[in-house]
């Protein structure tokens, strides 16, 4: 028998009534005696199952509703209409019970003591959520081997920079061991290094405790670190919901090819190749779209080429006979430029056929 899923959404909606002001002061004067409202959909009908240990990205444009339905999985907001259970409870009506059984991380926001040591936010935090010491100490120490917290716990929360206070955030979070972390832009504002060390942690507790994680972010990087199944929301609407693999299947438009020149004097031949490559389009169609070289230093160069209407392997045969290379290495289109079709409506999600979701971790 199928397990039970841990989140469960159904035509969940939230919809705010907003008063439309008038401008200019015969404006004002109308306001008070004739107001105007709108009403702004927020989270329209969406409808979702999230699995135990399931990594799932909620992804969608700034003001598509990815917040909003965050603040109703944690029941910082009381929908509108529609149905939620999230870890046997409904999230709004049982919230003094069901915040115990989930960690809530917002980018810009922390939930600790702003003017004391990170440590003893933890202490505190473990008397609040009643964490037995060897639960804390066994927590703390991974805590630490993962995110390198040692050399933080002493120093004021305000002291820290954004990395470093994100990363005991995310500790916090997770010290009581919630079966469902919800995370609203994690990684915002850090640095190369900080988000590294926040993937990794993230793959850690999902691997030891089987954490589900629901994931909204604008950088793209962390959905392809982390998740198999992303979800795709716009204008209060799921437009996707599915693995990311299936997802390139459908979508993808272009692939490139990255080589590196074996020498400098393959200069000239090469100037030659990009003279000739409209030749190797089909039909002589030498659109950007179908065949581009673009020289990324000195020695590297990357062709990007329509997969539908050009084969790779007639085009590396072309590459390795015009040119010598050291290396190459043949790469799908990144992810943002399917999530930017997607969203500017030039991709048809009407073609999309949902197929069974994959939730196993991301192993890397």
């Amino acid at each position: 028998m199928p397990e039970a899923p841990l989140i469960s959404v159904h035509a969940l909606s939230k919809h705010y009534r907003s008063f439309k002001r008038r401008e200019g002061i015969l404006g004002g004067l109308r306001n008070l005696f004739h107001r105007e409202y709108q009403t702004v959909k927020a989270v329209e009908n969406i409808n979702f199952e999230i699995g135990r240990g399931e990594m799932v990205g909620y992804i969608g444009p700034n003001g598509a509703g990815k917040s909003t339905t965050i603040k109703m999985l944690t029941g910082i907001l009381v929908p509108t209409s529609g149905e939620m259970l999230s870890n046997g409870f409904v999230p709004w009506r049982q919230r003094t019970a069901y915040v115990k059984t989930i960690g809530v991380v917002f980018g810009q926001r922390t939930q600790l003591w702003w003017d004391i040591a990170a440590i003893e936010s933890f202490k505190l935090l473990r008397r609040i959520y009643d964490v037995s010491q060897r639960d804390y100490d066994e927590r703390m120490e991974l805590f630490n081997q993962v995110l390198g917290l040692t050399e933080l716990l002493d120093v004021p929360v305000r002291k820290l920079s954004l990395g470093q206070r994100m990363r005991c955030d995310l500790a916090a979070a997770l010290l009581h061991n919630p079966p469902i972390l919800f995370l609203d832009e994690p990684t915002i504002g850090l640095d190369v290094v900080a988000k590294d060390h926040i993937r990794q942690f993230l793959r850690a507790i999902n691997e030891r405790y089987k954490t589900t994680v629901l994931l909204t972010t604008h950088d793209l990087d962390d959905i392809e670190e982390l998740c198999r199944r992303i979800m795709i929301i716009d204008r209060g609407t799921v437009l996707y919901d599915g693995p990311l693999s299936r997802l390139k299947e459908q979508f993808l438009r272009t692939k490139q090819i990255k080589f590196i020149l074996r020498d400098g004097d393959q200069s000239a031949r090469l100037a030659a190749f990009e003279h000739n490559l409209p030749a190797l389009a089909p039909n002589g169609d030498s659109s950007a779209a179908t065949l581009r070289l673009e020289r990324l230093d000195e020695m590297t160069c990357r062709l990007r080429f329509d997969r539908a209407r050009v084969s790779s392997s007639d085009l590396i045969r072309q590459i390795l006979a015009a040119v010598d290379v050291r290396d190459f290495v043949i790469e799908d289109e990144p992810i943002e430029e399917i999530i930017k079709r997607i969203y500017s409506g030039e991709a048809e999600m009407s073609s999309y056929q949902p197929v069974e979701k994959d939730s196993s971790p991301v192993t890397r």
